[in-house]
């Protein structure tokens, strides 16, 4: 330690503590040398050229300066004209010679002088090398012209009354002025600032033509008319403005020399000024400009960002956003990397758009363009991806980019942000809104298998509708569908209500039936003041509070509903002249008598496992009297709602059943996923297999060791298969499966799922499609590459229509790009029902309705839908901020405790003694605690059959023909807009040509060989087969082939003629009808199970008795 404590030198004694505040004093007798660092030359010259040329505010300041000069000396010069008299002079002398006084003169030269050595100054230091170049510029020739003279005068007295055209100093003023405004933006490179000089260009050298003309044709009339400056002036407006009334002319050829010169230099110059400047207007035009600071801070905007702006997604936007009334004074900015589409220009033309949207071409990723759309002060800023992109990967790599910018750029801007692949969601989870294309399309397809058209209904609560949609159409489905679809979901505090304020204290199901009944607004949700979750139906034992925000479904928001009393004499008179159904009981009764009842009607005992159908009440005089329904209760009895009646789905599954069902039926345990497929996906808690299956066995059409099973059949599946036809097994499969393996399905109720990946015929028999449930296809990745954008839809219209085809009866489910390809699902050239349905939907296009494809079957009956219509779910955010989480919730895309789940219920002939849906209502909401939100209704209608499924054999054509007429007019009655077929329609000549063919048929030779009479026999059926014959034929053919079963594909086949559409939250009085499907918010069954935390076991009802036991035991 002492050697290295020596080999540190000790600080040498001058340096002091004043040295080291002061600097040391004694450096200059050290060897160091100071060495001085410039940014600039060190020279005189390069000072100089930095204080004239490089520096922006000082050569700003030496530009305005010579700019003053300028205009200094054209003032000097017309002072000069108005005291000078030429009549004193005779001949051309007055053009030479001129009177200047001598304090004019001593101005002039004073201002020649400075002008001359500024431009000797800046020509040596402009100076590289050729000094010609300097010379020969004409800034320095007019300089030259207008000073040296003024010099020369100095010394030679005689001169001073020299004429000296210093009216040429304006076009330097031009140039200086040019020079000054180069100067102002030589920092901001903006598309504006262009504008702004072309512009100062182009009025600054009119004026300089003007005025040379002006002070040229009245210096040179000195020696003819003798005209005045304005005179001149009058002339030359006259005369560059091509009216020419030639009281003014001048008189002497130089005059009439200088007008011709000057003519056709401004045939020169101008065009090219204007020229330049509608260039630039045209490039502005394309880029869009900017969004004035001043507007951006006065006026409210938003700022849409899109890879490609197409006109549907414009349309869409716009008819969205402006859809809600306090948006109406907003303006919408535009950025966009590409130029605007011509279909896009003409329709921002409108002057009910041109004067609320602002198209800037230009990237978020540049500071400058985000300036330009005035980010920092927007409201809210969409961020839309490209769905139309090949690779959707690299699509949602560029919104994560533009959102990364945004975000730092104006961190304090709402972000509103649209993904396609769940996998890239968390990279922008500091949005304030997202939406996940694949989880939400997933989701709607998987719900779609167990509550029918769940897309539709999403897709109507999430469209801004006025519910005046087919109000003048005659069919009655097509009134009731469009006014049920303009039902939304809105919300409003419960003290400031008046549907829900009276209800304070009461139970959440005793608030939404009476709310329901008293207003026709159903009651969906809660949310708490102090929580942020939104709790969809949490059930009976929910007390609603004065501080509750209330969500529920209704025509229109409650701040826009005037509310009218009737009185009962009024109600009384009505109810006695409307009655409905076989009871006579008329309507407003049965609502008046909701509640009223007596209450040992009450059944609170363990329903039995009859499914979610609703049994007739049981007593010794129901015959005598109509069936009653129990009261909702204003506060829930804790003894009356057991577990097992909100747990009936889950007890169903611990009921006891036979061996060999046992044995057969898969072992399921309530679990979370194991393994997540990406970061961000919500836990849901799900039936798993106690056991993995090894992943050999996942393979249906190929044998293992562990199972020789080759295709579905062979499985023997109690339940129907769910079909899914995708290209790709992508991540987005995971929100398919969740919401069918969720924990709040019955177990005997799991449908297995069949993940299809080729579309070939043998494929889709091995995989059961003839005793499937529902097929989904979603194969269309591999056409989203074609040149039409609309033919992104191709492979999967075509796919689909095959399988329609083969598969009538089959319930395909799919998905398409465009919301106008869904006319093309399940086509019928002849169908002329869809045809009516076409013309529908183009005068309600007309209209401006903003779902003018609502009519169409396939999207009513919930068999298509587009995921472009749910980018209205983003856009309703930003007024319903809450809009994201509760079509969530409802999907099952997430599951928060206490929360209801989306169900549906099926209405079958032992439910009708209901019937209406406010005694459903009640029925629901004093029982097991569900919420009804609406109907989805399939009613039978006889259609007209096309050409090729007709079938008529020769030989029956007598028998058939006495038929034909009664046939024809059962048709027309069923079929209101439809007319016959074409066969039908010459109904004299299809019988001639069938009597020619049975002349010909019984004339034919008959031979007494039976190989031929075999042969006519085969000939004749092949001749007389339809088209529906030959494709059964040939599906039954590869069935054999493959060795399957071809029972079941007959009764497949059968062609039924329905159409099924949506009633959202119908009125109380709506009758219900077989088969109606209702939809439910049931509770969260895990709300009301005993001291139920993590870890403890589930006591669930046994369905067999009355008595509570322990039967599957689950940990959690």
């Amino acid at each position: 330690m002492v050697d290295l404590e020596n080999e540190v030198p000790p600080l040498p004694p001058r340096y002091r503590f004043r040295d080291l505040l002061l600097g040391d004093q004694g450096w200059q007798a050290d060897d160091r040398i100071q060495v001085e660092f410039y940014v600039n030359e060190n020279t005189f010259k390069e000072r100089l050229k930095l204080f004239f040329i490089k520096n922006q505010r000082s050569s700003l300041r030496i530009r305005l300066f010579n700019f003053s000069l300028k205009l200094l000396s054209c003032l000097l010069y017309i002072i000069r004209v108005l005291l000078d008299d030429p009549r004193e002079r005779n001949g051309w002398s007055p053009i030479i010679w001129v009177d200047r006084s001598l304090p004019l003169w001593g101005l002039q030269v004073t201002v020649a002088l400075i002008s001359f050595f500024e431009t000797m100054l800046l020509a040596y230091l402009s100076y590289k090398g050729n000094i010609w170049e300097q010379i020969l510029r004409i800034p320095f020739i007019l300089e030259m012209i207008n000073t040296v003279p003024f010099i020369i005068t100095i010394f030679w007295s005689p001169l001073r009354n020299l004429f000296i055209p210093v009216f040429l100093n304006c076009w330097l003023a031009k140039h200086a002025l040019e020079n000054m405004i180069n100067d102002l933006h030589r920092a901001i490179q903006r598309t504006q600032s262009a504008m702004f000089n072309q512009v100062l260009i182009l009025i600054s050298t009119l004026l300089c033509l003007i005025f040379t003309c002006i002070c040229g044709i009245q210096h040179l009339e000195r020696a003819g008319n003798n005209l005045t400056l304005f005179d001149s002036l009058y002339f030359c407006i006259v005369t560059f403005s091509t009216v020419g009334f030639g009281d003014v002319t001048p008189k002497i050829w130089p005059s009439k020399l200088l007008v011709v010169i000057m003519i056709c230099v401004a045939l020169v110059v101008l065009p090219i000024q204007f020229e330049q400047l509608a260039y630039l207007w045209m490039e502005r035009q394309k880029s869009g400009g900017n969004y004035s600071r001043h507007r951006a801070q006065t006026e409210k905007h938003v700022v849409l960002c899109v890879t490609s702006l197409k006109i549907d997604l414009l349309m869409d936007f716009l008819n969205e956003f402006y859809a809600h009334p306090r948006l109406q004074d907003y303006y919408v900015v535009i950025l966009c990397p590409t130029e605007m589409d011509l279909q896009v220009r003409r329709v921002l033309q409108i002057p009910m758009w041109a004067q609320r949207v602002i198209y800037l071409q230009g990237s978020a990723l540049k500071d400058q363009d985000l300036l330009r759309a005035k980010m920092d002060d927007a409201e809210a800023c969409f961020i839309l991806s490209s769905r139309y992109e090949v690779d959707r990967t690299a699509a949602d790599h560029q919104t994560i980019l533009r959102a990364w910018a945004v975000k730092d750029f104006a961190p304090k801007c709402p972000l509103y942000v649209q993904i396609l692949k769940p996998e890239n969601k968390f990279h922008v989870k500091f949005a304030d809104h997202v939406v996940c294309e694949e989880e939400i399309k997933y989701a709607m397809l998987a719900l779609n298998c167990i509550c029918p058209a769940t897309s539709t209904l999403i897709t109507l609560l999430v469209h801004t509708s006025r519910g005046q949609d087919g109000h003048q159409s005659h069919e009655q489905w097509q009134k009731m569908y469009g006014k049920c679809s303009g039902n939304e979901v809105y919300h409003i505090k419960m003290e400031e209500s008046t549907f829900f304020s009276e209800y304070e204290g009461k139970s959440f199901t005793y608030t939404s039936f009476h709310a329901h009944k008293k207003y026709g607004a159903c009651l969906i949700g809660v949310k708490r003041e102090e929580n942020k979750n939104i709790l969809l139906n949490p059930g009976p034992r929910y007390i609603m509070s004065s501080t509750d925000i209330c969500f529920y479904i209704n025509i229109t928001k409650e701040e826009n509903s005037a509310f009218i009393k009737q009185n009962e004499q009024s109600i009384n008179s009505i109810s006695n002249t409307i009655y409905h159904g076989a009871s006579r009981l008329p309507v407003h009764s049965i609502i008046a008598s909701m509640g009223t009842v007596a209450i040992d009607l009450q059944d609170t005992r363990c329903r039995p496992p009859a499914g979610p159908t609703l049994t007739l009440p049981s007593g010794e005089g129901k015959e005598s009297r109509r069936s009653s329904i129990a009261p909702v209760l204003e506060v829930a009895d804790v003894s009356s709602i057991q577990a097992c009646d909100l747990l009936s789905d889950q007890s169903e599954d611990e009921a006891t059943h036979s061996d060999e069902e046992a044995s057969s039926a898969p072992e399921y345990v309530k679990g979370y996923p194991p393994n997540s497929p990406y970061i961000g996906s919500s836990p849901t808690l799900c039936h798993l297999l106690q056991e993995k299956v090894p992943f050999c066995c996942l393979r249906l059409d190929k044998g293992c060791q562990h199972n020789y099973y080759e295709d579905a059949k062979a499985y023997g599946f109690r339940n129907k298969l769910i079909i899914v036809s995708a290209e790709t097994a992508g991540n987005g499969l995971y929100n398919f499966i969740v919401p069918l393996r969720a924990y709040y399905r019955p177990k005997k109720e799991l449908n297995p799922i069949v993940l299809l990946l080729d579309n070939h015929l043998d494929d889709l028999l091995r995989c059961g499609v003839t005793f499937a449930a529902n097929m989904v296809v979603v194969d269309k990745e591999s056409t989203m590459s074609a040149e039409e954008d609309y033919m992104a839809d191709a492979k999967t219209i075509v796919n689909v229509q095959t399988l329609f085809r083969l598969f009538s009866s089959l319930s395909i489910i799919t998905e398409l790009t465009h919301p106008a390809n869904m006319r093309f699902m399940q086509f019928r050239a002849k169908d002329c029902y869809s045809l009516a349905l076409s013309k529908l939907e183009k005068k309600e296009r007309e209209k401006g309705s903003n779902l003018a494809f609502m009519f169409r079957q396939p999207f009513a009956a919930g068999r298509v839908f587009s995921i472009s219509m749910l980018d209205t779910l983003l856009y309703q955010s930003f007024v319903k901020d809450y809009m994201i989480s509760i079509t969530r919730l409802l999907l099952g895309l997430d599951t928060t405790p206490g929360s209801g789940f989306l169900c549906a219920m099926k209405i079958t002939e032992d439910d009708l003694w209901i019937r209406t849906y406010g005694r459903l209502y009640q029925k629901l909401c004093s029982s097991s605690g569900d919420i009804p939100i609406g109907i989805y209704r399939t009613e039978s209608q006889k259609l007209t059959t096309s050409e090729s499924q007709v079938s008529i054999s020769v030989e029956d054509w007598e028998d058939t023909k006495d038929t034909k007429e009664h046939m024809s007019y059962r048709t027309n009655h069923y079929h209101r807009n439809s007319t016959s077929s074409d066969q039908s329609d010459h109904p004299l000549l299809r019988r001639k040509s069938m009597q020619w063919a049975r002349r010909l048929s019984r004339k034919a030779p008959k031979h007494s060989n039976k190989v031929t009479e075999r042969i006519n026999r085969q000939r004749m059926t092949l001749c007389k087969r339809s088209e529906r014959q030959e494709l059964a034929e040939l599906v039954k053919t590869r069935m054999k082939h493959l060795g399957l079963s071809t029972t079941g594909y007959d009764e497949m086949n059968d062609q039924q003629n329905t159409l099924s559409y949506i009633l959202i939250n119908p009125s109380p009085d709506i009758r219900l009808e077989v088969n109606d499907v209702v939809y439910l918010i049931r509770p969260d069954p895990l709300a009301y199970v005993p001291n139920s935390k993590p870890g403890l076991k589930i006591s669930v009802c046994n369905n067999s008795g009355g008595g509570r036991d322990t039967k599957d035991d689950t940990h959690l």
